[in-house]
Parts: structure tokens; C-alpha cells; sequence
């Protein structure tokens, strides 16, 4: 008798482990199958933006002193006028979520290889939100008007030298999430004018690289 009660005790252990492992089994299957439905949501969601296309019309840009300038398609603007630098690009979202652009990053220089973007917390904060719609059009810009600010000084003699330059652009969804930062470059053309180019994008809330 005792035989048989340590064998169905045996039993009905083995039972148990096996009906763990089965649960352990299918939690996991859940779990995983949630983080790719999860991926997959942000990715619906996930704004990238790039140079507008050369053939693109060109935008617009209003400054906050009535200064406007005009940007062709796969161009930016690069200005001295008076006290202040005007900056600014064409850009187009070529993922499928809204961009909501929010703070940017300058460097008086292309920045070439692997070389990492600044912590966040040190960006440009834009006086306003700016909108690129998924698969449209629309333009960053952003200003030195403080003649004591050393950006100031290294933007300006990097315009007036027509040197290339750096710009990296803060991002998200319009919900908050899916932070990235897009390098960009400022590079002279021959025309008098600047061409944009896009180097390299991280990504903040997520695994990176991608």
C-alpha cells in the first residue's frame, strides 16, 4: 500500500510539473505573440523623416519676425540676416505615423562616420510644434538670435564661409512615443543655395540599432 501511494504521489507530481511547463509554455507563446501585435502597432504609428524629393514644391517658411524664406524640394535654407541666423529644411515623412517635431541639435560642420548624437536634454527646444503628415510634406526651421550664444558665432561663420552643416532633428508620434533622431547635413551648392541629405536616424524608446 505504501508502493502505491508513493507511486500516485510520483504521479500526480509529474502530473503537475507537466501541467506547469504546458502553462510556462503558453505564457510565453502569449507573451511573445503581444510584443509582436505591440511592434507591429508602433510601426502603423512610426513617423520617419528624410529630405523632401527634389521634384517636391517648394515650402514656404514663415519666421516669428516676418521673416519668410522659400525651400525648393531636397533643399534647406541657410541665412544671415541682420542679428539673427535663419536655418531650414524641406522634409518629407516617409513612414506611416505623424511627425511632431520638437526640439533640435546644431553643429557648425558635417559630421561623417558613427559619430553620436548629444543627450536629448541638451537640444533646441522649437518655440512650436511642427507637423509632418505620414507619406506628405513639411519643413523644419529653427533660428540663433542671441549674438552671445557661440552657436551664434559658429553658424554664421559656417554660412558666410559656405561650409557645410550639421542639424540633428528630435521627433515623435503624435502620441509621445516612438522618440527618433534624423541627422541631417546642410551642404553649399553651387548655386548660391544648400542641398539636405540625411545620414543616419537612432531610435530612443526602442532597441537600437535598428
Amino acid at each position: 500500500m505504501a508502493e502505491l501511494g508513493e507511486i500516485s504521489a510520483l504521479a500526480t507530481a509529474g502530473g503537475t510539473l507537466v501541467l506547469a511547463a504546458a502553462t510556462f509554455a503558453a505564457v510565453r507563446a502569449a507573451v511573445r505573440s503581444a510584443r509582436a501585435t505591440e511592434r507591429a502597432l508602433l510601426a502603423s504609428i512610426r513617423p520617419v523623416l528624410v529630405p523632401s524629393r527634389m521634384e517636391d514644391p517648394a515650402e514656404k517658411i514663415g519666421f516669428a519676425d516676418d521673416h519668410w524664406v522659400k525651400v525648393g524640394g531636397g533643399r534647406g535654407v541657410a541665412e544671415v540676416n541682420g542679428e539673427a541666423v535663419y536655418l531650414a529644411m524641406a522634409l518629407r515623412n516617409v513612414g506611416s505615423g505623424l511627425a511632431v517635431l520638437d526640439r533640435w541639435d546644431f553643429y557648425a560642420e558635417v559630421l561623417r562616420g558613427d559619430l553620436p548624437h548629444r543627450e536629448p536634454e541638451a537640444f533646441r527646444r522649437l518655440t512650436r510644434d511642427l507637423y509632418v503628415p505620414a507619406g506628405d510634406r513639411g519643413f523644419w526651421q529653427g533660428t540663433f538670435r542671441d549674438t552671445a550664444d557661440p552657436a551664434y558665432a559658429s553658424a554664421r561663420e559656417a554660412i558666410e564661409s559656405r561650409k557645410g552643416m550639421t542639424i540633428d532633428l528630435l521627433y515623435g508620434a503624435h502620441e509621445g512615443g516612438q522618440r527618433t533622431i534624423s541627422r541631417f547635413a546642410l551642404m553649399p551648392t553651387d548655386d548660391g543655395g544648400w542641398l539636405a541629405s540625411a545620414s543616419r536616424h537612432w531610435n530612443l524608446d526602442r532597441a537600437d540599432p535598428r
